[in-house]
């Protein structure tokens, strides 16, 4: 077996064994750091000798004796020495049981923030280093390492039961959300979109979804993933360069994103109660069924942003909601619908932004140009700031209507 092929299995075996060993230890710091000894080990063990036979046995085995070694050493912790003594190694049931969706769970603690939360996420469920984590927020490995630390620290003593209340499974949901957004749509940096973030967004949204299929919020996020990711080879050019949803080649769309994506938008809008994210899957299945952006659907996507702003109230939802009344009763009535996010969104350059696009579609070349400007000096991302600068340029050389 080649080492990517190790370093894959070991990634996808991450989760299994650390939520074994979590489950029988008790103790998610302890147990992460000894799940961490034992990939090592496995990396340089495996390399030479081969891959055992269970692998995953393998792994709960080396780190439970890590632990155990290191409670034995430390007199601090005699009350896990103590219970390490009585059992040596965990029964035989923790090598068979898939933890992953209770750790999953478990790093969407109602008590971490959710910026915690998605740290801890992607380093104990999605495998990825302390080091990889960093670069995709594009901080110092030793912030993130903090970040981590404190999270984990934040867990001890927190049940390991599987917790499906609405309020955990809200939270749950809410963190996946925002770390597929933040790949889909970098908020800094050089890229637009951080695809290891989105897919393993998706990837963990699908388990969670193997285990509620019944649920129309958890439906309908992971079909609002797929329907927005299947656009991700068309939302750039050759150099990296943003290209909006109107302009891109619609033949680079993931076909076979969009048809799972449309039918389990379709199964969620039909299953009661509905709520955000059963509208926002049903909006973009609105944009990606049809092949030109001509024949969009505007009146209903109109109608979808009026009531999701009605459950959220999200001052985002409100700017969108401009957006398509501007394509449905022209950009007037976009522009009067903006007019009061300029508290609640005030200095953000997506306000700027739709004003810049509403004032173009109205002919106002020299208001559009000043609104471009101005969001590409807010925005952190580079792709977006070279889109707008770009788009301020050009439509400064068009003559005013």
């Amino acid at each position: 077996m080649t080492s990517q092929h190790i370093e894959d299995l070991l990634r996808e075996l991450t989760p299994q064994v650390l939520g074994a060993v979590v489950r029988w230890a008790g103790d998610f710091a302890a147990a992460e750091d000894a799940v961490q000894e034992a990939l090592l080990a496995a990396a340089t063990t495996w390399s030479r000798d081969g891959t055992p036979d269970n692998p995953k046995a393998w792994l709960i085995q080396t780190a439970s004796r890590r632990l155990i070694d290191e409670v034995r050493q430390e007199q601090a912790r005699r009350h896990r020495e103590e219970r390490a003594a009585l059992r040596e190694v965990p029964p035989e049931d923790v090598e068979e049981r898939d933890d992953t969706l209770r750790l999953l769970f478990l790093c969407c603690h109602p008590a971490l923030t959710p910026a915690s939360a998605i740290a801890l996420t992607l380093r104990a469920v999605g495998g990825l280093t302390t080091a990889e984590i960093a670069t995709a927020y594009l901080v110092p490995e030793a912030t993130m390492a903090q970040r981590i630390s404190r999270a984990k620290q934040k867990l001890r003593g927190a049940t390991f039961e599987l917790d499906t209340s609405e309020e955990r499974l809200n939270n749950v949901l809410h963190v996946l959300y925002l770390m597929f957004n933040e790949g889909y749509a970098a908020s800094s940096g050089p890229e637009l979109h951080r695809s290891d973030l989105s897919g393993e967004a998706i990837r963990l949204t699908r388990t969670v979804h193997a285990l509620l299929p019944e649920n129309g919020q958890v439906t309908g996020l992971l079909a609002l993933m797929l329907l927005s990711d299947a656009r991700r080879a068309a939302r750039t050019g050759s150099a990296g360069e943003l290209i909006p949803l109107a302009e891109q080649d619609r033949s680079l769309w993931n076909k076979d994103y969009i048809a799972e994506g449309v039918a389990l938008a379709v199964q969620a809008f039909g299953t009661p109660p509905l709520g955000e994210y059963q509208l926002q899957a049903a909006i973009a299945a609105l944009h990606d069924e049809v092949d030109r952006p001509e024949d969009t659907d505007w009146p209903q996507i109109l109608a979808l942003y009026g009531l999701l702003e009605s459950l959220s109230g999200n001052p985002m939802v409100k700017l969108n909601r401009a957006i398509a009344a501007a394509m449905v009763q022209g950009p007037d009535e976009g522009l009067k619908l903006l007019m009061p996010l300029d508290k609640e969104l005030a200095g953000h350059y997506r306000l700027d932004a739709v004003r810049g696009h509403l004032y173009e579609m109205r002919g106002d070349t020299e208001a559009a140009a000043h609104y471009f400007r101005e969001a590409a000096r807010r925005t952190t991302s580079k792709p977006e700031r070279d889109y707008l600068t770009t788009k301020a340029a050009v439509i400064t050389r068009k003559p005013a209507q």
